[in-house]
């Protein structure tokens, strides 16, 4: 199938005179023109193959094909402004003279917004982002072999997660009631801000009692089933009427693209909380989940992780497994 459809839009999928495979997107949904893209790449791939002329692409294509890619994406605020940052330090210039060293020490310092320095983690995600750009251009022919970018050293990933007494006081001192239910249902499910605040309708069922995360939403971009208890139903039903989109909107009825941050900052002060974020309500689920003796590979499909690494984080947090162990060595002494 050398021409097909795809949401729409066609794409190219041939193999080269070398026996390399390149499938891209055309980006139209027009036949005519998706057939002249193709004959021009293929074009190109033979020249490349049989003659070693090294077509000459720049940065921007493989930064377009990188953007198109990430439209609709729950991220893409973020896939934009990483895009934005690498163009402007090389635009123009050929992919194959670009270096993961270069990249490394192009690497922004500092946040735009708040002028403080950047951490090891935000560092990385710009080298995701750029290693994904180049990827694609791999994919699509542009290049005939991946850089590597080396990643920062980061700390130990950090839990932070509170009792559920805590937890009851930290949801009665949030002053909005949308943002109370925003809150009470990260607790009851660990779904990540994103995932609930693109939550729809059309994405829930009541019967199964579960709610869908698409692949565009989900952080390891593939489809899961977010599990809902009889609590989080029960949140759900009181949702209802808000919108007929969303589920969890703001207190005028529109739908939100983030929390209330100063909300939540008071309520956990008031709660006396330190270095407490929206985002350790996840660790608490999964901590809760560890404690009440949840199995880490079941705790791993119900957070939606992709490997059992990411869940051993919480492992500390209940050692009856290791109990049964603790007595197989024995040594007594007798004075």
């Amino acid at each position: 199938m050398s021409i097909y459809k795809r949401d729409q839009i066609y794409w190219v999928d041939f193999t080269t005179p070398s026996g390399k495979r390149v499938r891209r997107s055309t980006g139209t949904a027009i036949k005519r023109e998706a057939q002249e893209f193709y004959n021009k790449i293929r074009t190109e791939m033979w020249r490349l193959d049989k003659l070693d002329e090294q077509p000459d692409y720049l940065f921007e294509q493989a930064l377009l094909d990188y953007l198109k890619q990430s439209a609709g994406l729950a991220d893409q605020a973020t896939k934009k402004r990483h895009a934005i940052y690498w163009r402007s330090i090389f635009a123009g210039r050929g992919l194959s003279t670009i270096t993961g060293a270069e990249a490394v020490n192009a690497l922004p310092q500092v946040s735009q917004s708040t002028g403080k320095p950047l951490s090891n983690a935000t560092k990385n995600k710009y080298i995701k982002s750029l290693a994904r750009i180049f990827n694609l251009a791999y994919q699509a022919g542009y290049i005939d072999k991946m850089p590597h970018f080396p990643k920062k050293k980061e700390p130990p990933i950090r839990v932070r997660w509170i009792t559920q007494e805590q937890a009851r006081r930290l949801i009665s001192n949030i002053g909005t009631d949308w943002m109370k239910a925003i809150c009470s249902f990260a607790l009851m499910t660990g779904a990540r801000r994103t995932e609930i605040l693109t939550m729809t309708w059309d994405k829930i069922d009541f019967k199964r009692k579960i709610a869908i995360v698409s692949n565009d939403i989900a952080k390891s971009e593939k489809a899961r089933s977010l599990l809902l208890n009889d609590e989080a139903i029960q949140l759900l039903h009181n949702q209802k009427g808000k919108h007929s989109k969303y589920v969890f909107v703001s207190a005028k009825g529109n739908p939100v693209d983030d929390i209330n941050r100063k909300t939540f900052d008071r309520a956990t002060r008031l709660t006396m909380l330190q270095d407490f974020h929206f985002h350790d309500l996840r660790h608490t689920w999964a901590s809760w989940h560890v404690q009440a003796g949840t199995p880490l590979f079941t705790l791993k499909e119900l957070g939606g992780w992709e490997t059992l690494e990411m869940v051993k984080k919480y492992a500390h947090l209940n050692a009856d497994h290791l109990m049964a162990h603790a007595g197989s060595v024995k040594f007594t002494t007798q004075f």
